[in-house]
């Protein structure tokens, strides 16, 4: 009784910042929480007459279905590789972008900022249409480029071999300005007598970096890793859906979970399948999330998430 009035003179001391984070509190429930009911469908023969709960049960079924097929491997892997790619090359790139705007005068932070964050907001769709300009096997700007200089065109949506460096840098174009963002702002949270101190000692600008700089922000780097860790099982679907343009001789190189249960709800229309593909993503995100935050815990314990 007594830890309950603490928790409401807590909430009532702090009910504008409640309020604040209510809309995301309730978008989280929506689409998070409520779904989870349906997991049960992982576990249905599910027939649309009798609906969920009058379903057969299937118990295990859907999952060996799954296990058993040929495309089980190729989409694991892809998603795995795949995505550890982008997180791998993904915070690099984003810890040198943030860097490099931290090192700029305010200006030219403004006009860098502006252009390197601008493809974060265009829909994967739009995204999927220019990379398509520039990857027409007839018409692309890439191929033409290749004729002028007397090279070979490539049928690009036609060769797999290409794609993971394709998707690789259509990422990094979208995403690694946000993520640069975000660095940008922890730098600038940074005690600038540090570096003054350091200027002092006859330390470069480079060295500044590697000591101050980056140390600094290595907590959020971490969490950043993890956060990104725990999704590395749920593949940006717009990425590899439009942007390949869903081409079948591209799927052993960018065939992912979500793209297959996509397929198998629209082509084949099995729920219980597709449900049992969507629960065993979640599972292994939970499991390398609850891996990644005990390593960090015992290299930093001040930088694991719990």
């Amino acid at each position: 009784m007594i830890l309950l009035k603490k928790e409401l003179t807590y909430l009532r001391k702090n009910k504008s910042l409640f309020l604040i984070s209510l809309p995301a509190l309730l978008f989280v429930f929506a689409f998070s929480y409520l779904p989870m009911f349906g997991t049960v469908l992982a576990f249905k023969d599910f027939n649309y007459a009798k609906g969920i709960w009058g379903s057969d049960w299937a118990g295990l079924d859907n999952f060996k279905f799954f296990f058993t097929s040929q495309d089980a491997l190729r989409v694991t892997r892809n998603t795995l590789l795949l995505n550890a790619l982008f997180i791998i090359i993904g915070l690099a790139a984003s810890i040198v972008c943030g860097i490099l705007l931290a090192e700029l005068g305010r200006k030219a932070v403004r006009v860098f900022q502006t252009v390197l964050f601008f493809p974060y907001f265009l829909s994967w769709v739009v995204v999927g249409y220019l990379t398509y300009i520039l990857l027409n096997p007839t018409y692309g700007a890439v191929n033409k480029l290749l004729e002028w200089l007397n090279i070979t065109p490539v049928d690009w949506y036609s060769d797999p071999e290409y794609w993971p460096v394709i998707l690789v840098i259509t990422y990094l174009w979208k995403n690694v300005g946000y993520t640069a963002i975000i660095f940008y702002t922890g730098l600038m949270s940074i005690d600038p007598s540090y570096y003054e101190a350091a200027a002092i000692d006859g330390a470069s600008r480079f060295q500044q970096i590697l000591r101050i700089s980056y140390p600094l922000i290595v907590p959020l780097v971490l969490l950043l890793f993890m956060l990104n860790v725990g999704k590395i099982f749920f593949s940006d679907f717009g990425l590899f859906y439009f942007v390949p343009r869903n081409a079948g001789a591209l799927y052993s190189a960018t065939d992912v979970i979500d793209t297959y249960v996509y397929r198998s709800l629209r082509v084949v229309g099995d729920i219980g399948m597709a449900s049992a593909a969507g629960l065993y993503q979640s599972f292994v995100g939970l499991v390398l999330v609850l891996i990644t935050n005990r390593i960090v815990k015992k290299i930093d314990s001040e930088s694991a998430l719990f």
